[in-house]
């Protein structure tokens, strides 16, 4: 069986109306509220390479019972929920534990 990877892929939208395609690299639920952790995609591997690695962070919010992300105001708690998902993908890719072997 032949299984191929497909990220989550979503289109935003920023405040100019430039359109971007980013990938899901983390959700979480934290106090109440939904932060997802998106990176730029490109379809291109060499500009995927060239990229800064730039992390967006974003909360949900429901408009007319269509969720949206929008960014998070509030500095204090983006550098938290910032520092939360940074623990998290690190975990998620750390393969220190299996190179001491």
């Amino acid at each position: 069986m032949n299984e191929e990877y497909m990220p989550d892929l979503y289109s935003l939208t920023d405040e100019d109306g430039n359109e971007q395609m980013f990938e899901l690299l983390d959700c979480m639920d934290y106090e109440g509220e939904t932060y997802y952790a998106l990176t730029p995609y490109y379809e291109d591997g060499q500009e995927q390479l060239e990229d800064s690695g730039a992390v967006v962070i974003l909360r949900s919010e429901y408009v007319d019972d269509e969720e949206t992300m929008v960014t998070i105001e509030d500095d204090e708690l983006y550098e938290k929920i910032g520092n939360i998902f940074l623990e998290r993908i690190e975990k998620m890719f750390d393969f220190d534990d299996e190179e001491e072997e």
